[in-house]
């Protein structure tokens, strides 16, 4: 307890004479009012005439803290670490312990091994890009693979979620290629052929949690391969390798932006709940720097464009790649994880990499088709 649940306290500057050890009245204990069990001896005690009284500096009440210090009982308090109490809920800082330092800000990352691989990345898709578009095919159908091996690996061990991986990954390759060769018909075929297999594959096991499986092993079918057909459907267009550079650096220099911007300005949350480190300072970084790079794509790599389109396919990715970040750090948050692997130094996985990929896929696609056609 304090001192207030006695009464008021004696008048600062000044002890009052104790003499402890007669047991005939309540001595003052410094910090915790009085003790029962001695008093002073001769007349009424008056702390402002009292000529045998000195001035003492104040000690601060430390009950409650920790210490050998006699309590409002007369009980001895441990020592120790500090500790709350009812009538002080709030700990004492330690005097002794130096404040802490301001710590600047990190991204988090092993920023170096990030950008290396980065390079080594960019340097095999446009490698693959411009020399025979059927790797590069055959580049997106294995990231593909690798993602959903991760994903499905992921919901096995924390939601013990068993997505059949065997038909995903032969489906999902297949979508790739069907949409390259065949066009949206044909991802939309394969898409329907591989959910069918998810659903026969899972058949050979026990049926309990039977519906949850198959739905994950649909979702996972439709989250990674069947987006991931767009950028094939792109390469088929006569700039395809255009057209897929354009997909890539505008979601690039969107995922940028927002990290410059929010890095050195950001203040306001853009979604907490999902993912804290995203603000809206970056968003709007994100937005600001994809229309400028989509102004300047499509004026000068894609054929028959218009900056003006540029500027509305920069916004389109800079919202849409924000959404598929903000969809796969939801799934993460659900998870209990914070990469989905550790493919990739400095990145996480391959399905850390595609999240903001994935869903702007789609969107760059229908919007090329509606701005120069599908030629």
């Amino acid at each position: 307890m304090n001192d207030s649940s006695w009464g008021a306290p004696p008048q600062a500057g000044y002890w009052g004479p104790t003499d402890q050890g007669h047991g005939r009245g309540p001595v003052q204990s410094p910090g915790h009012g009085y003790v029962q069990g001695a008093a002073p001896a001769g007349p009424a005690y008056d702390a402002h005439t009292a000529p045998q009284t000195r001035p003492m500096p104040i000690v601060p009440d430390t009950a409650g803290f920790g210490g050998n210090q006699d309590d409002d009982r007369g009980a001895a308090r441990p020592s120790g670490p500090p500790v709350r109490n009812e009538t002080n809920p709030e700990p004492m800082p330690d005097a002794a312990q130096p404040a802490p330092k301001p710590q600047k800000k990190s991204a988090g990352r092993d920023l170096s091994a990030a950008i290396g691989v980065g390079v080594a990345l960019g340097a095999v898709i446009v490698a693959s890009l411009f020399v025979v578009k059927a790797v590069f095919v055959g580049v997106v159908a294995v990231a593909v693979v690798v993602g959903l091996w991760e994903l499905t690996k992921r919901l096995d061990e924390r939601k013990g979620i068993r997505a059949p991986l065997v038909p995903l990954a032969l489906g999902g390759a297949a979508m790739v290629v069907a949409g390259y060769v065949r066009g949206a018909e044909g991802a939309w075929v394969a898409m329907a052929l591989t959910a069918l297999a998810v659903l026969v594959w899972r058949m050979t096991e026990p049926p309990e949690n039977y519906l949850r499986d198959v739905t994950a092993g649909v979702f996972a079918a439709f989250y990674v391969p069947f987006l991931a057909t767009f950028v094939a459907m792109m390469l088929t267009a006569d700039d395809g390798p255009q057209r897929v550079l354009t997909f890539l650096l505008l979601t690039v220099v969107s995922d940028t932006g927002a990290y410059a911007v929010g890095w050195r300005f950001g203040r306001k949350k853009l979604a907490p709940r999902i993912s804290p480190g995203k603000t809206r300072e970056g968003l709007v970084g994100a937005v600001s720097f994809a229309m400028v790079a989509g102004a300047l794509c499509m004026e000068f790599l894609i054929d028959g464009g218009a900056w003006w389109q540029g500027l509305v396919l920069g916004l389109a990715v800079a919202v849409s790649a924000t959404l598929g970040d903000l969809g796969e750090s939801m799934i993460k948050r659900d998870l209990g994880i914070k990469d989905m692997g550790t493919l990739l130094p400095g990145h996480g996985g391959i399905m850390d990499r595609l999240d903001s990929l994935l869903p702007t896929a789609p969107v760059v696609w229908l919007l090329l088709v509606l701005f120069v056609g599908s030629g």
